[in-house]
C-alpha cells in the first residue's frame, strides 16, 4: 500500500491495518522460522507496510498529515 492510501483512512480503520499487518508479520516470521516461507521478500514487504502506516498514524496524531 502506498502512504497515500493509509492517509485516505480514518484512525479506526488505520489501527485496525497496523493490526493486520503486525499479526501478518508475526505469522510470516514464524514461517520462516520454520522453514515454510517460499518468498523472503514477503516479510520486508509487511514491514515496509507497517512502517508507512505507523508513520501516517504518528503524522495524524501531530496533526501534520498532508
Amino acid at each position: 500500500m502506498e502512504a497515500k492510501e493509509f492517509r485516505e483512512l480514518t484512525s479506526e480503520e488505520l489501527d485496525k491495518k497496523i493490526y493486520e499487518l503486525k499479526e501478518e508479520l508475526f505469522e510470516l516470521r514464524r514461517k520462516k522460522a520454520v522453514g515454510q516461507l517460499e518468498h523472503g521478500e514477503q516479510v520486508r514487504l509487511v514491514r515496509k507496510d507497517l512502517a508507512k502506516a505507523e508513520t501516517v498514524k504518528r503524522q495524524k496524531a501531530l496533526g501534520i498529515a498532508k
